[in-house]
């Protein structure tokens, strides 16, 4: 088993890359995707969560309102420990269940995005980096989510910086271009990846 830890800022594509990685037959682990089951309606992560933070960031329907949790959290750091203190142990036993589920010659991709910023590159055989400009990431966030330029630089601020993520990496995937330079940076990685594997 080759364990890739997968990283990048928001908006850097990194969901691009873990995508098509999964196409190619990797076993991909999505901590943000493990992060949103945790705290779905019924759970004790939304429990928790509406005990620290209130009932305003729930929706009508009773689930989380992500958005309005977002603006409370990515602009206060004390906030955000608190979340990631209900979230981080609750996705960390869902991953070790999936890693476990995996066969021994699988290549298992960690989609994590605060690899860098919890310190947990030891924890894989290869990081992976993908890495844009705070610029393109900033007009990405603003122009394809539909986020505020207030909003996407909180989020940009309240993740590690761009050269604090490049010094973890084993590989780096430059993602500033268009879909089809990533289609073969992708390609190389996987190769890459299996020759690891062998």
């Amino acid at each position: 088993m080759v364990k890739v830890g997968l990283t990048g800022g928001i908006g850097s594509g990194k969901s691009e890359v873990s995508r098509r990685l999964a196409e190619y037959g990797a076993v991909v682990i999505d901590a943000d995707k493990i992060a949103r089951e945790v705290v779905e309606p019924g759970t004790e992560g939304l429990k928790e969560i509406v005990e620290a933070f209130g009932e305003t960031v729930l929706r009508p329907d009773g689930g989380l309102d992500r958005e309005r949790l977002g603006s409370i959290v990515f602009a206060d750091a004390g906030k955000l420990a608190v979340l990631n203190g209900i979230v981080h142990p609750r996705v960390g036993e869902r991953v070790s269940e999936l890693q476990e589920a995996a066969s021994e010659d699988a290549i298992v991709v960690y989609d994590v995005p605060l690899l860098a910023e919890n310190n947990l590159a030891s924890m894989y055989d290869v990081v992976v980096v993908v890495d844009a400009s705070d610029e393109i990431r900033l007009d990405r966030l603003t122009r394809c989510r539909g986020m505020s330029e207030r909003d996407a630089r909180a989020r940009i601020a309240a993740q590690a910086a761009r050269d604090d993520r490049l010094k973890i990496a084993d590989v780096v995937i430059g993602n500033e271009g268009p879909l089809e330079d990533l289609d073969a940076r992708v390609a190389e990685l996987w190769e890459d990846l299996r020759a690891r594997a062998v």
